[in-house]
């Protein structure tokens, strides 16, 4: 990967404390007294700079040293209870996990670097508007209890950045499979009073197929991270890999980074897995009939390239009745998955609801 440079102090013009990044602002902006940096980072995607892919084949087989690391002094905790590993400014104090709230954290030393990050996408979405957002979303909980949508847990909530592994891959595919071409047939069959009667009766017939298919897969996105649940994170996805930006230390001012957990290796076979599955699905398309079988699917696959990648995320954990939920809100779409409590009593009035007017309809249909 390309040598990136940062600064490793984004410090107030005005009153020397530490700059971060403000979402709302798009802007390096003190904590302390408000001052905008006039340090500038490049937003316009590609930044100028051509963001590079990188031959996975040639990474799989020899990992440089100077394509690991952060270029920037970070610390690194490894929380016992989810097993997240958070990257963040030395400066600051970790005492709970921002994945978990777990206070179980303990230092951690890479034996090796990770890799660079060369690519992300900025908080765009900042933590106001993601407050309102998460509130609007409960409000649209039918079964999550009032008390939730008025109280909206929203003081638990974290901005953090995320590493993804994006691959891109070409492929020229051969298939074959058996056509099926449904035609009807008229059967014949005796009925319970004896009565002689006839009905159309489905068949197919199958015939061989041929095809080809040239496909790009472009950015395949495959999460790194195990501190946010799987299912949630996909909920949220996509992220706009188009609008990516070169890695500056800069937006990472003042927020938590979580260290990849999912390396290159594991990344490119689940890759792989998910590439495959889409062409078989490509090729299933193709094939003629009214339905088909035995599908083969032969590819070549070629110009198979990756990036690492960070995006921002908002994370909000919180309990209710001593159980604990999950939000996630992508810190650059806005878009909102996650978990809440379900209110039994609306459960109950819904279900007795839908029972009564099965029984009005019954009742009605039976008198008609």
């Amino acid at each position: 990967m390309a040598d990136v440079v940062a600064q490793q102090k984004f410090a107030c013009p005005a009153c020397g404390a530490e700059a971060t990044w403000n979402p709302a602002k798009q802007a390096l902006v003190c904590g302390y007294c408000g001052t905008t940096s006039p340090a500038q980072l490049e937003m316009a995607p590609g930044g100028g700079e051509v963001i590079r892919e990188h031959d996975l084949a040639q990474a799989l087989r020899s990992i440089p040293d100077d394509q690991r690391g952060w270029k920037t002094e970070r610390v690194q905790v490894l929380c016992q209870s989810c097993k997240a590993i958070s990257v963040f400014d030395p400066a600051r104090i970790a005492q709970r996990c921002d994945f978990c709230g777990s206070a179980a954290l303990v230092p951690y030393t890479d034996v090796k670097e990770p890799f660079s990050p060369e690519s992300l996408l900025a908080f765009l979405v900042s933590d106001t508007q993601v407050r309102d957002a998460v509130r609007q979303w409960y409000g649209r909980r039918w079964f999550a209890p009032n008390a939730l949508g008025t109280r909206a847990m929203t003081d638990q909530l974290h901005g953090m950045y995320i590493p993804y592994w994006t691959f891109d891959a070409r492929v020229e595919a051969d298939w074959s499979a058996e056509s099926g071409y449904y035609y009807y047939e008229t059967e014949y069959y005796t009925d319970a009073n004896g009565n002689r009667q006839s009905r159309q009766v489905q068949r197919v017939r199958w015939e061989s197929s041929f095809g080809h298919v040239s496909h790009f897969f472009d950015d395949e996105l495959v999460c790194a991270s195990k501190g946010v649940d799987p299912g949630l994170i996909r909920g949220i996805e996509p992220f706009p890999t188009r609008d990516l930006v070169p890695y500056q230390a800069g937006f990472l001012a003042g927020w938590v980074v979580e260290r990849y957990q999912i390396d290159l290796v594991a990344a490119a076979q689940h890759s792989r897995e998910s590439m495959e599955s889409k062409l078989h699905q490509l090729c299933a398309r193709q094939v003629p009939g009214d339905t088909h079988r035995n599908l083969q699917v032969r590819g070549d696959w070629s110009g198979q390239t990756f990036k690492h990648i960070l995006v921002p995320v908002w994370l909000l954990t919180y309990q209710y009745h001593a159980k604990t939920f999950h939000v996630i809100v992508n810190g650059y779409t806005g878009a909102i998955a996650g978990t809440y409590p379900k209110s039994w009593v609306k459960i109950f009035l819904t279900v007795l609801a839908i029972a009564a007017f099965v029984l009005l309809v019954v009742f009605f249909g039976k008198n008609a």
